[in-house]
């Protein structure tokens, strides 16, 4: 029952392993100042001890204090999915052809509720699948070329990074996205325009302050 409660302790870890309650699970609770339904989140692990985290249908997260909760009930159950299917689209030969190479970051990246912070997770292609209209404007071809935070971007990844694009731009591309942390994509875009000279295409660097979930 411990690991199914990860991040949880004191007394709202009694509550729910008084209730059987785990993470995922649909929970409706009665508090003092109203009623919730919701789904067990994770918890990071050093956060307050006195709260239960659920996500409520509008995708909101909410803390209830467990001194509020009046009564607590399983209602039914919610499997945790990160993994978004990966699609093949046509290609329309009308349309551009654009290669996207994915860093990392946070805007291909997923929260990790024990830790609080975000990890990267998704492909390049998972997000071409979360966005399918990108297929009525362009022709995606997707890369990983590393699956770092923008904090451990380094010179020799930039050598690699500069690397593919010049492979994707002399292969007839006609654009070049780079999904890349926001912490050090000035860094990135400084190093990439001294190593690339004289491009005729575009390339853009791309990123996100929220991860993609």
């Amino acid at each position: 029952m411990s690991e199914k409660l990860k991040g949880y302790k004191g007394k709202a870890k009694e509550i729910l392993n008084k209730n059987k309650i785990v993470i995922w699970d649909i929970i409706r609770v009665k508090t003092k100042k109203g009623e919730y339904e919701g789904i067990v989140l994770p918890r990071n692990e050093y956060s307050a001890p006195e709260y239960i985290e659920i996500k409520l249908e509008n995708n909101y997260n909410i803390g209830i204090h467990s001194s509020h909760i009046l009564e607590i009930e399983k209602i039914g159950k919610r499997e945790a999915h990160y993994k978004i299917p990966e699609k093949k689209f046509p290609v329309n030969k009308k349309l551009p052809n654009i290669k996207l190479l994915g860093t990392g970051g946070t805007v291909a990246s997923r929260l990790d509720y024990t830790t609080g912070a975000v990890i990267p997770s998704f492909t390049p292609g998972e997000l071409f699948s979360a966005v399918p209209e990108l297929a009525e404007i362009c022709n995606l071809e997707t890369e990983i070329v590393f699956e770092i935070l923008s904090e451990n971007m380094r010179p020799e990844y930039w050598q690699q990074l500069a690397k593919k694009i010049a492979d994707a731009a002399n292969s007839g591309k006609d654009g070049i996205i780079i999904g890349h942390g926001t912490d050090t994509m000035s860094y990135t875009s400084a190093a990439l325009s001294f190593m690339l000279h004289d491009l005729s295409i575009p390339v853009v660097l791309v990123g996100s302050q929220r991860s993609s979930d």
